[in-house]
This record gives structure tokens, sequence and C-alpha cells, in this order.
């Protein structure tokens, strides 16, 4: 397939994009507290720019240092020392052949309390001592915490209205003056842009930041000329454009990212917020305006999932989003609808859906993928599975001075290392032990640094704990995590065997220099309950791969984590009755929180019973006595069977073994504790490159 439409230019405004793609904004905390490009963040750019990416948009980019920020070191534009920075950055995307856009924002009520009035504070210390910002982010959980108690300064938003599902704890209603105030900051920053060599800029107004807020009668609630009517509500992004456009030139691309429906219906919120009809209303409007481009998104932080989707969704199935308003707008539409293969990509092209292909995590996942698309090599491309730790780390760690991460791609942040990397292992023979996500990534690694690769599996299919996950409801996107590692192992020539069982004598056979076992876990089942192995204990694994299916019958699940969410969904598709004993006071305690959002939303309506703070006591046959208040009630229960979803323990025999025979080993993945699979790749990533030639 040839993808002619996608690797055909267009234009936005009066710049031309070599061809439909765009990386669209993901922030992933790789600039400095003042607001400047590292060449670390350059890097992840170029990389993407080198890929065949037409049009990137970095991160968000902060246009004043005053008000609340989403991360201390994202991008910024609010000063002029930031120009000559940003025009570095540019230059270096330009030779790679890339076009740029900054994307300019403001949080309103979804912002960080903490950074207000904060960073004029911090950036001349930072630049005077490089040191200072370590100390700065070991301070951060303690003023997180004091946010979470209100101790906190208010953030602006464009009237008093219920606070974000996900975002600050305390909102001011936003004086005129703040008005005036930050409409100008975003014309300066766009023309910081200008001078500094950007192609374009982007308003970001969606996702529920403060753009959009102004746009929503659910967060706009004003009764002066910036609220009420759909021309009020309209009124600060309208003169905010106005302003960029009579500074920086009719001629200089603006484009508007957009939240074309809130999508609160989908949460059972109908009539809250805006939908498709209001979003099309507000694209021509912005169009009348003089913008050059509509980038289409959706939703906002109270209907996370339907902007930033897991697992479950199907690519493409935003598309109707973007197709709406390009029948109402006659510029370019960009969109990211969950697009992960070139085919779906050259399909809603063909199709009319829109006029560039928006993607953040599809690149950040393989920055090659546009490069691999056109020269006809698909199959080639290692696909995002939504597995949506780019987000979940990068919240956890820009709030500690790290970067986000992807769990595919464990090279992001290190670009340039990698591309210079020297392989150094002489063509040693190597063995890893395990082929799920853990073992492959080890031995691609290792064979990236020119290691001998020998994969052993004991099952007769790679995939280790990737097989049960992919077999859930909804989840089958995951094997291609497994499918992906086995084309670049093949490629590296890494040998993977299986129907092997890895003793320490077959092991010893390969005289390997280095060993790397990924040898995974086997479900929990404590010894401490009595009856643990009766005939009518089954495991979660046995369920979610269809071993044994219990149909039209009363089921306990032991365990709420997502493992057991996902037979929960299962066995309420084979028409039981499910309850669920969780010994925590929260379902999934530890998971994060879109996937248990996700799984929710479909067990509900089957009425699924969740006995929260409740422990397992014992089990006789079919009976189980069940405990709660620290075991001063206890009740017996009775249910035609009992599901095990506890976890796992790992597998560690054989790196005792192999000790006893003098061999050194390196243990990864779920062999050392149950995880994710981002938690896997990269634990066994960093041990590959640490091992010894």
């Amino acid at each position: 397939m040839s993808y002619d439409m996608l690797f055909s230019p267009m234009k936005i405004g009066k710049l031309e994009i070599k061809n439909r793609i765009v990386m669209t904004a993901a922030e992933f905390s790789l600039g400095q507290t003042n607001g400047q490009p590292t060449q670390k963040m350059i890097d992840y750019y170029v990389e993407r720019a080198k890929g065949g990416v037409g049009l990137i948009t970095p991160g968000i980019c902060r246009v004043n240092d005053t008000g609340a920020a989403s991360t201390f070191t994202q991008l910024s534009m609010s000063r002029d020392e930031n120009i000559e920075p940003m025009r570095r950055m540019a230059d270096e995307i330009h030779a790679a052949g890339a076009r740029l856009c900054i994307q300019l924002h403001h949080p309103g009520r979804q912002g960080y309390a903490s950074s207000i009035n904060t960073l004029p504070l911090i950036i001349p210390i930072a630049e005077r001592f490089p040191a200072f910002p370590s100390a700065l982010f070991k301070a951060t959980p303690l003023l997180l915490g004091l946010e979470q108690k209100k101790v906190c300064m208010s953030l602006q938003a464009p009237s008093k209205c219920e606070l974000s599902a996900h975002g600050a704890t305390r909102i001011h209603a936003m004086s005129q003056k703040e008005i005036k105030s930050l409409q100008k900051d975003f014309i300066d920053a766009a023309a910081r842009c200008q001078k500094a060599g950007v192609d374009a800029v982007e308003l970001h107004a969606t996702h529920g930041y403060l753009l959009q807020q102004f746009l929503s009668p659910n967060t706009n609630r004003r009764t002066d000329e910036y609220g009420g009517s759909f021309e009020n509500r309209l009124r600060f992004i309208r003169e905010i454009i106005l302003g960029i456009k009579a500074a920086c030139g009719r001629d200089y691309p603006l484009i508007v990212r957009l939240t074309a429906d809130e999508m609160y219906d989908r949460i059972g919120k109908p009539g809250k917020g805006y939908d498709l009809e209001e979003g099309k209303r507000i694209a021509a409007a912005l169009e009348k305006l003089g913008i050059d481009a509509i980038n289409v998104s959706s939703a906002c932080y109270d209907t996370y999932n339907y902007w930033l989707e897991p697992t479950s969704f199907e690519p493409g199935w935003r598309a109707y989003l973007a197709k709406a308003i390009r029948s109402v707008v006659s510029i370019p539409v960009i969109a990211a609808s969950f697009i992960r293969s070139p085919a779906l990509a050259e399909q809603l092209l063909e199709e009319g859906c829109q006029d560039f292909i928006g993607s953040a995590r599809t690149f950040i996942c393989d920055p090659y993928w546009a490069k691999k698309a056109q020269e006809g090599k698909p199959e080639t491309i290692r696909r995002c599975i939504g597995c949506l730790h780019c987000i979940k780390s990068f919240i956890a760690n820009a709030s500690v001075g790290g970067v986000g991460e992807c769990a595919l791609n464990p090279t992001v942040g290190m670009e340039r290392a990698w591309n210079e990397l020297k392989p150094d292992g002489q063509e040693k023979p190597a063995v890893v032990v395990g082929a799920g996500p853990a073992g492959l990534t080890a031995a691609v690694a290792l064979a990236r640094r020119g290691f001998r690769v020998t994969v052993l599996e004991k099952e007769n299919e790679p995939g280790g704990q990737v097989n049960t996950a992919a077999a859930g409801p909804h989840k089958e996107k995951l094997r291609w995590a497994i499918d992906d590692l086995l084309t670049q192992a093949a490629a590296l020539g890494v040998a993977v065997k299986t129907g092997v069982e890895a003793t320490a004598e077959a092991v010893k056979a390969y005289a390997p220099a280095a060993v790397i076992l990924a040898t995974g876990g086997e479900p929990l089942r404590p010894a401490s309950i009595p009856g643990i192995d009766s005939e009518s204990v089954l495991t979660a694994p046995q369920v979610l791969r269809g071993e044994v299916e219990p149909k039209n019958g009363r089921v306990l699940v032991v365990g709420s984590g997502l493992t057991g969410l996902e037979t929960v969904e299962k066995l309420n598709e084979l028409g039981n009755r499910v309850t669920v004993v969780e010994m925590a006071e929260q379902i999934a305690p530890g998971a994060w929180f879109q996937f248990v959002d996700d799984s929710l939303a479909r067990i509900r309506p089957f009425g699924t019973e969740f006995l929260l703070g409740t422990r397992l006591e014992r089990i006789d046959g079919r009976s189980v006595t069940i405990s709660a208040d620290g075991g001063r009630r206890k009740r017996i229960l009775h249910f035609d069977c009992i599901v095990l979803a506890m976890g796992v323990r790992p597998n560690r025999a054989l790196a005792g073994a192999l000790e006893e025979q003098g061999i050194a080993t390196v243990t990864v993945g779920d062999a050392v504790a149950g995880g994710t699979i981002g938690a896997a790749v990269h634990s066994a990533f960093d041990a590959a490159m640490c091992v010894r030639a």
C-alpha cells in the first residue's frame, strides 16, 4: 500500500507541510524551570522529525510565569530571554525535515496552585545554581499535600464552579483586569514564537483547560460580556485570536485545538457542558475569526477517558468528530482519532474525515512510524497499545524532576545516546529466559549491543503474562506488544526458542557471557487460607484464557485489581452473578484511575457487588467465610466457584540453581515483582544496558 494521501503535501494557511502527519502535543517534562528547551528535549523532537513527521507540536507552553503551570519544566514563551533557545530548537527540527508549532496554554482550574507566583522566584535561582531544581522537586510532595489541604492560592477560572475531577482545590473567577492581562500574555507569547522562527502557534482550547473553560457553559457562569451567551463565551478566545493576528500578521499560521464535544453524556451526565452541535458552532465561528486550521479533540479532565483513551477503545473511534467539524469549516482539520496504523490513517483521509492525521502516543512509541510507512514497511512499526504508561509516568515523574516514559519505547529521553550507542557485545553469547515483554525487551537491547542472543521460553507461545492480559475483554491490542517485539528481535537475529524448559544445565551449555531471567510469576494462592486448593477454586488466568468457563452461576472473585476487574467482566459476559471481595477500602487500590473507570463503566450494568474492607478467611467447598471490621464481623456465603485474582508470586527457582552453578544472572520483570508491561519493559531494558560485555 502506497499511502498516497498520507504522504501528499498540504498547506495550513500559507505554510506547506510535507505530508499529512502531525505530532500533537503531549507534555513529557523535558524542559527547564525557565521554560527553555533542554538538549534532551530537542533531541527527542528531532528524532520524530527524522522519522518523517511533517509538523511537530511539543508539549504545552505557558504564556506567563505568574499564573498556574502544569509542570515546572514545561516550555515557556513568557519572556524575551526564551526566544533564542526556542530558535535553536526550531532550527534543529527544520534541519531534520519537519515544521514546528508551539501550543500556547493556560490550565485554569486544572493547574497546580503551588506554581502560582513561584516561577519568578525559582527561575533566577535555577539559572544561577543548576543544582537548585533538584532541591525544589524534593519539596514538591509537600507542596502538593498543602494543595490537597487547601492551604494554597486559588487558580484562575472563568467563574466559580465545581472543581475539576483532577486539578485545583481552590479557584476564583477572573477579574476583567486578569482577563486583559492574560490575553496580552497569549498575544505576546505568539509574537515571541514568530520571532524565534516557529512556523505556527496553536491555542490549547481543549481537555478542559482555561480557553475551553471560557467556551463551556459548565465552567463559564459569568454574567458580564465574557459569559452567558454563545458570543460572550467566545469573546475571551476571540480577542486573543484577533490580537495574535494583529501582532503577527494575517499570514502567520494560527491553529486552535478544540474540544468538539465535552462528552459528559458518556459518563451519564447528558446536557452538561456542550455537545458536538455546539462544538460545530464554535468551530465555524473560529474560522470566521481568521484561524488557519482546527485540531479536533474531545472531552476534559472530568471525562478523561474520552480524550486519552485506554486500551479498550477502538482505533479511529473519534473520527466522526473530525468529520462533523470538517463539514462546517473550509480550513484544514487535524485530528487525533486514536490512529495506530498507516492503513487506517489513509482510509480516514480518503473518506474525508480529516485533512491531517494527528497523534502523540503513536510517535512517542515509534519515532519512525512515518518513515516505515512511507518505505512500505508498516509491519515493522512498534504500535502504541494504549496502556497509558506515558501519562501515568509523566504525572508521577514530573513532580520529582523526572520525565515521562513510554512502556514499549524505553529510549524516550535518551535518543542521542541510543543513536550513538557503539555495540560492545562482540558477538558473545547471551541467554534470556522467558519470552514475555521483559524477556524480549532484554533480548532486543542485548542484540542491539552486539550480543548473540538466545531466548528460551517454556511455553509453546511467546508472550508470558501478556497472553493472559490480552485475553481479557477489549484487551486484544496488548498482544501487539509481543508481536512487535518479536519483529524487532527477528530483525536483530535473536533466536527465540519456544517449548524449551530452561534448566541450569541447558543455560550453562550456551557458555553465556550474560544471563537475564524474565521467568515471570505464578498466580498467588495463599497457603494461609484454609481450603485454598479446593476444586471450586480457580485462578483469574484460567478464566481469562478460557480454560474454564463458569456460566450462569454465582461466582466470588477475590481481589479487585485490574486483573480482578477484567475477570469480573469476563464472568459477567458468561452470565454469572459476581461478588468481589477486596481487603482494601477502595476498588483496585494503586491502579491507574483511567483503567478502573473504564472497567467499571462496563461492570456496573451487571450489578456486580463489591465488598470492600473485607477479607477471605476460609473456603469450605462452595462456601466461604469472609470477615470485615478487623475480623469482628464474619459471614458465610455460598458460590458455585471462587476465582483468585490476588496477584502473582515471582518464579525465582532458576536463579538459585544458576547461582549454584556459578553463573551470574540478573532477574527482571514479574520475576522480581508483579507489575505492568511498562514496568517489566523498563526493568529489562535497564538490566540489559548494564550487563558487562
